[in-house]
């Protein structure tokens, strides 16, 4: 089906729905996440009613190009039968079971093993937990942590760091490890588990005068300090995604990871890789961590796994971590953890059709050769106005920063809500990226199969928004 007969055919597909009543219900039936209650009751939602390729449809029949790959996952595009196939066929043949007591089902072992072939080298002989979302995943990994270090005598080890403006979720104990004041308001967060450092983006945090080698070295010293004043046997785990993705597209200074990892070991503290963004092919290779020299011990992942066709998420430990659990059976018997729909064998086959409809079209390399010129073409076209001070990001993930004074990097302040203001402008010439307020970034994360053309429109719309601010 070509992409102009998915849109044509939108309400056809839903005829028994009466898409206009329901968006005029939609504030008086739900609470949406992330979202305005106020705004929502007085405009209404945008009520998306079908997608293909890189594009959505809304109900006022508006075509947008989706730059953002919905909530940064849908990294196959939209609308690909390979992949809804294999979810019927799956459900037809087994539609759920779980996976406690040890039961299992054969897509699921089939995706593990297919993933360990994909991960990081220092996870490769490990092994897999799946669940519903990156949330849960870096849930149950803290869970892990506590778990693998209390079996090795050391309970005390509960204390997690994680660094500002970085993004791992919005359950009670993952929001408690995302460095955005806004997950924190309202609510008795974060839980006192949690330590803090710096954010590690020069652009914004460099000193007058440092180098990044000078930035990148104070990093690790912070780091270093906090564990000498918390103690090394208070501390289980540090967590961080290899580039900050909703706290600004940040990626750390170069050797940034390979001393941190030096040092966590000196100190007998896992390495937590947070891939639920940079992975499944987003920044041009499987996984974002090898790109910029982090070797973890767990690592999370989610999004693009199933390219949002299935909620899943798949968590990993090392071969290390693997045998202290197996010794910990012997002591507490099962592994006490685990969701309704882990292992779900739908969401497993949707996985893998997702990956290897990746693998032969070879996404992951369009990635990388797209995300160049992506990268090029935002620096050519966008760097010389006043009002953009950076272009950050690799592959397919990028972000544009906003400021007010270039010679001295001034952001915005957040009141003037510079990155909404542009986004929306972006939007009323029919594309999608992020708005990211806390740094006054725009984020854009298409769908790997974005084409040069739909990059040039991107870039287009957003030199022609970006004109529309104070100054240019």
């Amino acid at each position: 089906m070509t992409e102009s007969s998915v849109f044509s055919t939108a309400e056809a597909a839903i005829p028994d729905l009466d898409i206009e009543g329901l968006v005029e219900q939609d504030a008086n039936v739900l609470l949406h996440p992330a979202s305005s209650i106020t705004a929502l009751e007085a405009n209404g939602p945008s009520m998306i009613t079908a997608a293909s390729g890189c594009n959505i449809l809304d109900s006022d029949g508006q075509m947008l190009l989706d730059a953002v790959g919905g909530l940064w996952c849908v990294n196959a595009g939209y609308g690909r039968q390979e992949i809804t196939e294999a979810m019927k066929a799956a459900a037809d043949q087994l539609a759920y079971y779980h996976t406690f007591s040890n039961a299992s089902n054969p897509w699921q072992v089939a995706l593990a093993e297919k993933l360990l072939t994909l991960v990081p080298a220092s996870l490769t002989d490990g092994r897999v937990f799946f669940g519903s979302s990156g949330s849960d995943a870096n849930d149950t990994l803290i869970k892990i942590a506590w778990h693998y270090h209390g079996l090795r005598g050391k309970p005390s080890k509960t204390k997690v760091i994680a660094r500002q403006q970085a993004y791992h979720g919005t359950s009670i104990s993952t929001a408690s490890l995302t460095g955005l004041g806004g997950f924190h308001k309202g609510y008795p967060l974060p839980q006192d588990f949690v330590l803090r450092v710096e954010c590690p983006h020069y652009y914004t945090r460099g000193q007058a005068g440092e180098t990044q080698q000078q930035f990148c070295d104070r990093l690790i010293t912070e780091v270093q300090c906090l564990i000498e004043r918390e103690g090394a046997d208070n501390i289980a785990a540090f967590f961080a995604e290899p580039i900050h993705a909703a706290g600004g597209i940040i990626e750390p200074p170069a050797g940034y990871y390979p001393a941190l990892k030096v040092l966590l070991q000196q100190h007998d503290i896992l390495l937590v890789a947070d891939e639920v963004v940079c992975g499944y092919g987003r920044l041009g290779s499987w996984f974002g961590s090898p790109q910029l020299g982090l070797e973890p011990d767990l690592m999370s992942s989610a999004k693009g796994l199933t390219s949002g066709y299935f909620p899943m998420s798949a968590a990993f430990v090392s071969q290390a971590v693997w045998q202290v659990l197996k010794q910990g059976s012997d002591v507490y018997g099962a592994f006490s953890h685990g969701y309704t729909y882990s292992g779900h064998p739908v969401g497993a086959a949707v996985a893998l059709a997702n990956l290897q409809l990746m693998e032969r079209e070879g996404l992951v390399e369009q990635a990388a050769d797209n995300g160049a010129y992506l990268h090029q073409q935002l620096s050519e076209r966008l760097l010389p106005m006043s009002q953009v001070g950076e272009i950050r990001g690799r592959g397919l993930l990028a972000g544009v920063q906003l400021v007010v004074d270039k010679a001295n990097k001034t952001l915005p302040d957040p009141a003037a809500k510079w990155p909404l203001k542009v986004s929306q402008a972006v939007r009323q010439q029919g594309v999608i990226v992020r708005p990211l307020p806390s740094v006054g970034t725009l984020a854009i994360s298409p769908p790997l199969i974005i084409s040069r053309a739909e990059i040039d429109r991107l870039v287009d719309s957003l030199a022609t928004a970006i004109k529309t601010l104070p100054g240019c």
